[in-house]
């Protein structure tokens, strides 16, 4: 709650530039966490210092820029980074071993899941980069569809709870398992349409 509060003041006497530097500072992995910095820039939205769409658009921005310059980095230098100071500290050898092992059995799922996963997106996202597994459109293509849930989800979270915290702070306990369950529920309608379009299918070619 400490952070929350912190960030609010922040940005709201600064405005958009602090949410877009904070979410430059949670694109390099640095310890501020994404989803509590989406929600305070919704916050100040709620409480009239900004415009929630705008809010929205910004750090959907903000968000997939510093996952793409995350991509880049590790494209850019390989494996090499892992000898870097602050890198080796978010990203051990042993640990970029396990998640490139993950990341060549499963790809693109480990790709999608790691943005409801915090403390692992600047891990996979680094690892996709050094790999050279995934071209950078479909990275792209990949983080927006998952950055187009959770980012909504936080900002209009903050938004709609700016003037009561203890509701705010419920919904936050409970986000990131409305976040899996609304990305199960995403899947199965993604099933679902599929089935119903395979069986159209199958009448017309009968």
């Amino acid at each position: 709650m400490d952070l929350l509060e912190r960030l609010i003041t922040i940005f709201a006497e600064n405005g958009y530039v602090a949410v877009w530097i904070a979410l430059m500072i949670c694109g390099a992995g640095l310890p501020l966490p994404e989803d509590v910095t989406l929600v305070a820039g919704g916050v100040i939205a709620g409480l009239g210092y900004a415009n929630v769409h705008a809010m929205f658009a910004l750090c959907m921005v903000g968000v997939l820029m510093g996952d793409t310059a995350i991509f880049l980095l590790g494209r850019r230098y390989g494996a090499t980074m892992l000898k870097w100071r602050w890198i080796a500290r978010v990203l051990t050898p042993e640990r970029y071993e396990v998640v490139r092992h993950k990341f060549a059995r499963y790809g693109n799922r480990v790709l999608f899941a790691a943005r409801f996963l915090p403390g692992m997106r600047t891990t996979v996202y680094l690892t996709a980069g050094t790999t050279r597994q995934v071209s950078l459109l479909r990275f792209l293509m990949i983080d927006t569809a998952a950055a187009l849930i959770s980012v909504p989800v936080w900002v209009y979270l903050g938004y709609f709870g700016a003037n009561n915290h203890v509701w705010l702070m419920t919904w936050m306990r409970r986000g990131q398992n409305s976040l899996w369950m609304l990305v199960g529920l995403l899947l199965l309608c993604g099933v679902w349409l599929w089935w119903r379009y395979r069986r159209r299918r199958i009448s017309c070619d009968d």
